[in-house]
């Protein structure tokens, strides 16, 4: 009877199931987080869907930026998004400015756009396919990208969004400020966790290297989005990017519950 009563409770503890895994940024809760964040350091606003009409030249050499995720004239993807909504909507207002983003890609001017391309960019935001457009845009260019190489590092959500949001200002090209780049300067110093390494101890390598790259271009300069937004979730050990957050970006506060 002892016997099989120690079998019968080794069958049940056997078959108690393993904690779930937290999820990663690309949880629908968590992404949402993620848009929150990233539009109170691109936009200082928490209402991130109120950017699709966002479009400025806030002269750092890139030309128009706009949009949800800071899309600009001269570095090639505004291009390819009004070139995917003139796929998807063909004749609409933007249609007509494609061959001007071909000749400005890589420059910072604005010849054949103005004076009426801004005025042209909001009427198109108002347009649930641009909107669309640059949902898939981001998710294709910068989204998807960070949240899989976090996920290979054996980042959690954190580092996922750490990820994000080095690429969505640094892109993801080969230059020596781009991603690749910091993860590579970080890499030199730490260990991801897939490698073996402390999960926080490479996150605070992969800040270091990214506040560096900040630092190297003036209108970037400014890291409270490191300082006092990324660096306090991390040193608060929430890995999971869990609820409550409250953070600072350029001085001012955000809560998210």
């Amino acid at each position: 009877m002892a016997s099989g009563t120690l079998l019968g409770a080794s069958r049940c503890a056997a078959a108690a199931p393993a904690p779930a895994a937290a999820p990663g940024l690309d949880d629908p809760a968590k992404k949402e987080i993620a848009m929150r964040l990233v539009s109170s350091a691109e936009n200082s606003s928490l209402d991130w869907k109120a950017q699709y009409k966002y479009i400025e030249d806030i002269g750092d050499g890139r030309g128009y930026t706009a949009g949800i995720i800071g899309f600009c004239s001269g570095t090639g993807d505004m291009l390819d998004l009004v070139q995917l909504y003139a796929d998807r909507r063909p004749g609409n207002v933007l249609v007509k400015y494609l061959p001007a983003l071909r000749r400005v890609d890589g420059t910072d001017a604005h010849d054949g756009l103005d004076p009426d391309y801004p005025r042209d960019w909001r009427k198109a935001a108002q347009d649930t396919a641009f909107q669309q457009a640059q949902n898939d845009e981001r998710d294709r260019v910068y989204f998807d990208p960070a949240v899989s190489r976090g996920k290979s590092d054996g980042l959690r959500a954190l580092g996922q969004f750490i990820y994000y949001d080095a690429i969505v200002m640094h892109g993801g090209g080969d230059d020596p400020t781009g991603f690749p780049a910091i993860r590579g300067r970080a890499l030199r110093t730490a260990k991801t966790p897939a490698q073996g390494g402390d999960e926080k101890t490479y996150l605070n390598a992969f800040l270091d290297a990214r506040v560096w790259a900040m630092k190297q271009e003036e209108a970037h300069s400014d890291t409270t989005r490191v300082d006092t937004e990324q660096r306090v979730f991390l040193r608060n050990g929430n890995l999971d990017l869990g609820t409550p957050l409250d953070w600072k970006v350029y001085g001012d506060s955000y809560h998210i519950g």
